[in-house]
């Protein structure tokens, strides 16, 4: 049976959705998630392309579409002792980001000005660049500062072995290098409200997208100094800043006490997780969550010392924090099977 038709607007709003991603192949995906014909797409398409809103390269079967850029604007700022961020907003980031629903201009009012105040906080920059991008389908902004490197910062308050340690300490949340002044929950809770956050920074990078399970990356990079972070936002998303808020928050003072931490972090190359060293880089600062989720997306197995840091030594001295593993593989759960039973049969814990 036929799928029932579409108006006109629902197949341009598929083309706007997914054109980026299938350049060359979109008009055959509308034809059939719309059972219309594709000469039937391509006066919608043509439609878009007339608007100005898509841009179309190379003729006959080589035609590649692409979303054009509503606008595009850059501006840099000096770092001085009279910068501020709600300032830069309400001046000029904000008007230019135009009509979009308040749901989606609380989530860039958020974003935007947590992550400008840590250059001007925290960064030890000279100067802050903006960059804004978007499009009929979304929005991309990239603030760039000139400062030390976030996570060089991090790994010196901590003192960290590994630069890159600093990505574990940030997806937990609740860190911060200024705890008198900050409370650490800006980057946790912006990297979760945009469909993609990253930070690039020396030879560190670090992601997330909104609809991977909890998929931190962690990889080398080319150099650079300073810090990059780019945000990038659906100009029609159904998100709301209080539905990642509630996701994280409970109790009657609303507090922060759920939180999840990747644990393939911990892995660099091929290392296993076999070690108690490794376990106590992983539960650092947990304890001041109620609720902790463990992902083991991508952690293929887990030594028998590691598991027993986590849900044995650990579980004993925190009873109040609850560990919650997901997401793990039948070794990882057989390891972690293990730990619990030898600390029940102890006597140690409750199961």
């Amino acid at each position: 049976m036929s799928k029932v038709r579409a108006g006109g607007e629902p197949v341009r709003k598929f083309l706007i959705d997914n054109i980026d991603a299938h350049p060359a192949d979109v008009v055959k995906m509308a034809s059939e998630e719309f059972d219309y014909s594709r000469q039937a797409v391509h006066k919608h398409l043509k439609r878009l392309v007339d608007e100005g809103a898509v841009l179309v390269t190379g003729k006959t079967r080589s035609k590649r579409y692409r979303l054009a850029p509503l606008l595009e604007w850059t501006n840099q700022y000096e770092v001085t002792r009279g910068l501020a961020e709600d300032t830069v907003w309400r001046s000029d980031v904000s008007p230019l980001l135009g009509k979009l629903p308040d749901n989606v201009l609380n989530i860039w009012h958020y974003g935007f000005t947590e992550m400008f105040n840590n250059v001007i906080d925290h960064s030890g920059a000279s100067h802050v660049i903006v960059t804004i991008r978007k499009t009929a389908a979304s929005t991309r902004i990239e603030i760039y500062d000139d400062g030390i490197g976030i996570f060089k910062k991090i790994q010196a308050a901590l003192g960290l072995v590994d630069e890159r340690h600093s990505v574990l300490e940030l997806a937990k949340g609740k860190f911060t290098t200024d705890p008198a002044n900050h409370s650490g929950e800006g980057i946790f809770f912006s990297s979760r409200m945009f469909d993609e956050f990253d930070i690039l920074s020396g030879e560190v990078f670090f992601s997330h997208e909104f609809d991977k399970k909890e998929d931190w990356i962690l990889q080398g990079s080319k150099p650079r100094g300073g810090t990059q972070v780019t945000m990038l936002l659906h100009n029609h998303t159904a998100r709301t800043t209080k539905k990642v808020f509630d996701k994280f928050s409970s109790g009657e003072d609303y507090g922060f006490n759920t939180t999840v931490v990747p644990v393939k972090l911990m892995r660099y190359g091929d290392d296993n997780l076999v070690s108690r060293s490794q376990a106590k880089r992983l539960l650092a600062r947990i304890d001041r969550f109620k609720v902790v989720m463990l992902d083991f997306a991508g952690v293929a197995s887990i030594g028998q010392a590691f598991a027993d840091e986590v849900f044995r030594v650990f579980r004993i001295k925190h009873p109040e924090v609850e560990l919650v593993p997901i997401h793990a593989s039948s070794e990882v759960k057989r390891m972690i099977s293990r730990a619990i039973s030898l600390a029940a049969e102890s006597g140690d814990i409750d199961t």
